[in-house]
């Protein structure tokens, strides 16, 4: 037997260090060829990283959260013949050195009987090599993090009267539905006085959560663009009443034969359109060598949100795209980028970003550019309000665009007038398919 040392691969495009996301392996696990063994994550996007080799996990490479380098080691496993590292006996009166950062397999007892049976008479045959042993699991969490429990409506109800958080109780029922029972099992379990009033208890205790993984990249990313970036937010409100009715009526002509449409590719289309009376605001800005770098191409970034964070998948060449080839689009990297398939190069080169929290958007915000861009538009929810027009009160469909701009490179005017012009396009939809 031997051992193997996996080193962290080049992920390509000169990323010189990975975090450590999440480890699929424990020590004394037995893998195989191809079984991937940790999650890591780069400035963009999680990778697995799979085993090229069978054999017996010893020793990880660190921590969740902790950096490792490129050409460090990942892991190292116990394999059948040579494997490609030497391990040092350890000495007699000391106990054997363990690479840095690694968490080792714990001693096994197996193996000591084995060292008491070798000093046993040579009459005796050698035990055979016992099979490593796994390390004991942590007792898992009742329910990860955003894991919504299960309970019938009436459970609910009563578990609001009695003060408690669902979140924290166990379900015996199928797929863990949490019952009447486990509601009476979980108040005799913390000795509640008879009679309380549970909607006002007590609570005690506190969880510290790590920021890791993409919360850490998104931390990094929003620090990063508000230390650098000076903001302004421009807000401006558009009746979306004709916009809408005439995406209904596409979506009833044409929406079994090309798909339906959102109002976000019509945005798109409003703000490629604008993008081509102010080229300004579809650009770059590079802090270091204070070079503002215009783009003809739209790449445009769509603020998506996924089960592990805010992720900002790219629709390239938004200019060629029309209403039904964005809406496909959108609807492709945000289904990848929420199961983690999407690509490195779908989740960077934006040169512009839309954002939009869909129905609950509020009446504004203000939205945080997407570093090293000059502009992010972003979209409220639409509401039905009373305008007066031509000298009566009519019920038509508002939202405003929140809008910021780097105001380094974008003056406030010119982020005005570009507003303006999405705007006449959304409040004349007609425009978007007339050139």
């Amino acid at each position: 037997m031997g051992q193997h040392v996996i080193k962290m691969p080049d992920l390509g495009e000169g990323i010189a260090e990975v975090e450590v996301v999440a480890w699929r392996v424990q020590p004394g696990d037995a893998i195989v060829e191809d079984q991937v063994l940790a999650d890591v994550m780069t400035d963009k996007a999680t990778v697995e990283i799979p085993s090229p080799v069978h054999g017996t996990v010893i020793a990880l490479g660190g921590k969740v959260g902790e950096s490792l380098a490129v050409g460090a080691e990942l892991i190292r496993l116990e394999v059948e013949g040579a494997g490609n590292a030497q391990a040092a006996p350890p000495a007699a009166d000391e106990p054997a050195e363990v690479p840095h950062g690694f968490v080792p397999e714990p001693p096994r007892v197996a193996e000591a009987a084995a060292s008491v049976a070798q000093a046993a008479p040579a009459v005796a045959p050698p035990p055979p090599r016992p099979a490593p042993a796994r390390a004991p699991a942590p007792a898992p969490a009742l329910r990860a993090a955003g894991e919504k429990p299960l309970a019938a409506p009436a459970v609910r109800k009563r578990a609001w009267d009695l003060g408690i958080e669902l979140q924290y109780v166990a379900g015996s029922g199928p797929a863990g539905r949490i019952t009447h029972a486990d509601l009476d099992a979980h108040v005799a379990g913390r000795g509640r006085a008879a009679g309380a009033d549970g909607r006002y208890a007590q609570l005690e205790g506190e969880e510290a959560v790590p920021v890791i993984g993409l919360r850490r990249k998104i931390a990094e990313k929003m620090q990063l663009a508000k230390r650098q970036i000076p903001h302004f937010t421009y807000v401006e409100e558009v009746d979306v009443t004709e916009l809408e009715a005439l995406r209904g009526q596409l979506n009833a002509r044409y929406g079994e034969e090309r798909g339906k449409l959102t109002l976000l590719p019509l945005l798109m289309r409003a703000v490629v359109l604008a993008l081509r009376r102010f080229p300004d605001v579809n650009a770059r800005y590079d802090d270091q060598a204070n070079v503002v770098t215009r783009y003809a191409p739209v790449h445009m970034g769509i603020a998506t949100q996924t089960d592990a964070g805010l992720m900002v998948p790219v629709v390239r060449h938004a200019e060629a795209r029309d209403p039904w080839s964005s809406a496909a689009e959108i609807a492709r990297l945000a289904d990848a980028a929420r199961h983690g398939k999407a690509a490195r190069d779908e989740l960077s080169g934006s040169t512009i970003t839309l954002t939009s929290l869909g129905a609950l958007g509020g009446i504004a915000s203000t939205p945080v550019i997407n570093h090293p861009e000059v502009a992010i538009v972003g979209v409220n929810r639409i509401v039905d309000r009373p305008v007066i027009r031509n000298g009566g009160t009519v019920a038509r469909k508002l939202m405003n665009l929140s809008s910021s701009f780097d105001h380094r490179v974008i003056d406030g005017m010119v982020a005005a007038e570009f507003i303006q012009a999405v705007r006449s396009y959304l409040e004349s939809p007609a425009t978007l398919f007339v050139e």
